[in-house]
């Protein structure tokens, strides 16, 4: 964000559209569908983080902006990327198939991943979650579709490939809804994402 009056080179809120109401992560990258963003909850992080840092200062307009960006992207992340059972808003084929939008761009949605392809749903959970921090509980206040996105997931954790720390992701949102098994299987693993830990995914499974 960019609240200095002498900085007139960048735009007050910088990525964040505020005819869409969320950010863009290829603002200034031409694309033949637009501009596009995978990792929603990066964005809410950036708002979030932002207004922890206006707390820690004092500054109230800091806070009170980016507690209504983090909100705004919240709602939009639930709209367009949380794909429901139940849901409407994409075509029934669509939603059939996924639980979660990889990218949305001005133009079109993609199941895919800049880094995976659409049948690694571990990682497609995985970058619409982390990192995990208690405004994560608001991203995902709809504790039914967390249920629908692990059980859409489980599938993919079979296969050999699968590391530890997108493991990780998943159990944390069976932690909503059953922590009990989600603590046994952070108990096993033997590692962690980058930015991610032990400690916070205890922290996170004790407090539900």
């Amino acid at each position: 964000m960019n609240f200095g009056p002498d900085y007139s080179t960048y735009t007050r809120l910088r990525c964040f559209d505020l005819y869409k109401l969320h950010s863009w992560g290829g603002g200034m990258t031409e694309y033949a569908d637009g501009r596009n963003q995978e990792s929603t909850s990066e964005a809410v992080n950036a708002y979030y983080s932002a207004a922890l840092i206006g707390l820690a200062y004092g500054d109230a307009e800091l806070v009170a902006t980016a507690s209504c960006l983090a909100a705004m992207e919240i709602k939009a992340a639930q709209m367009w990327w949380h794909v429901r059972e139940e849901g409407k808003l994409y075509p029934q084929e669509f939603t059939a198939e996924n639980r979660v939008v990889g990218l949305v761009w001005a133009n079109k949605r993609e199941t895919r991943l800049w880094f995976a392809p659409p049948e690694q749903r571990e990682c497609r959970l995985g970058i619409h979650l982390l990192p995990l921090l208690p405004i994560t509980e608001v991203l995902f206040a709809d504790v039914e579709y967390a249920r629908q996105l692990v059980n859409w997931t489980v599938p993919s954790l079979e296969r050999g490939d699968v590391g530890d720390g997108w493991k990780g992701f998943a159990y944390a949102l069976e932690a909503l809804y059953d922590k009990g098994i989600a603590l046994e299987k952070v108990r096993r693993l033997n590692e962690h994402d980058d930015g991610n830990s032990l400690s916070n995914m205890l922290w996170w499974i004790h407090s539900r």
